[in-house]
C-alpha cells in the first residue's frame, strides 16, 4: 500500500441498542481525510466524536456502511489482519494516556516494539529518538506518576508514533490539560503532522485550537458538516 493514505467514509452509522431503544449516533457520514492533511472534528460531548474515530482506527465496526484506506476495506479483513494493519497504520493518542504504571517512560514506548518480537536494543534506541522528538529526553526512565500530565501526554504521543503510522487519531488529546499545556501538546501534533506529512485527525472540543488545523468538521446530530 502506498504511503499517500486517503481515509474514505461511505455512508457509515452506527447505532448503540439501550434497553428497548435503538440510539443512533452516526447518521450516514460520508467524508475523504485526504494524505497529509490536519483535521479536527468539533462538536458537544456526547454527540459521537470518539465513535467515529474509534471506527476509523478499527476499534469498533460501524452497524452499516465502510471506510477504506486507499480502497482497502479493513473491516473486511481477518482479526489478525486487521490488527496488524491497525498496528502499522494508525496511531492512536486518547485524552487518558493510558500508560504503563510500572514502567518508564521509554518501556512505555518500548513494549509495542517488544511485541512485535524486536530486539531490546532497536526497541530502546527508537523510544530515546521518540522521547527526544517530543522533548523528554531528560525523562526516560521516569515513570508516568513521576511525570506531570503534560509530559504523560507527550510519551503517549511518542508511543503513538512507534510504528511509523501514516494516520494518527487523537481522541481529546488536551482535554484532561490546563491551558497552556493543552496547547504544548496541540502544538506538537502539528509540528508532527507538518514533519511527517502524517494525516492527523483530532476529536476535540476547543474551538480555538481546531481553527488552526486544515479543515474543521463538526458532527451534529450524527451528521458531518464542513466548518
Amino acid at each position: 500500500m502506498s504511503n499517500d493514505i486517503h481515509v474514505t467514509v461511505e455512508n457509515v452509522w452506527k447505532s448503540f441498542v439501550l434497553g428497548d431503544k435503538v440510539i443512533e449516533v452516526l447518521k450516514g457520514i460520508s467524508c475523504v481525510f485526504e494524505q497529509g492533511t490536519m483535521v479536527a472534528i468539533t462538536g458537544v460531548s456526547g454527540v459521537g466524536k470518539s465513535t467515529l474515530l474509534h471506527i476509523l482506527g478499527i476499534l469498533d465496526y460501524p452497524s452499516s456502511g465502510r471506510i477504506g484506506y486507499n480502497g482497502v476495506d479493513p473491516f473486511g479483513l481477518s482479526s489478525q489482519e486487521q490488527a496488524h494493519f491497525r498496528n502499522t497504520m494508525i496511531g492512536f493518542v486518547f485524552q487518558a494516556h493510558h500508560l504503563l504504571p510500572e514502567f518508564s517512560a521509554c518501556e512505555n514506548i518500548m513494549i509495542p516494539l517488544l511485541i512485535q518480537r524486536n530486539s531490546r536494543q532497536k526497541a530502546r534506541a527508537e523510544a530515546v529518538k521518540l522521547l527526544e522528538l517530543v522533548g523528554l529526553a531528560d525523562r526516560l526512565e521516569h515513570k508516568p506518576g513521576e511525570l506531570s500530565g503534560g509530559e504523560q501526554q507527550r510519551v503517549a504521543v511518542a508511543r503513538a508514533l512507534v510504528h511509523s503510522p501514516r494516520v494518527i487519531l487523537a481522541d481529546e488529546p488536551t482535554g484532561n490539560l490546563d491551558v497552556n499545556t493543552g496547547r504544548t501538546i496541540h502544538n506538537l501534533l502539528k509540528m508532527i503532522h507538518t514533519e511527517f506529512k502524517i494525516t492527523v485527525i483530532i476529536a476535540t472540543h476547543n474551538l480555538e485550537l481546531a481553527a488552526e488545523t486544515d479543515r474543521q468538521l463538526q458532527l451534529v446530530e450524527g451528521r458531518l458538516i464542513e466548518m
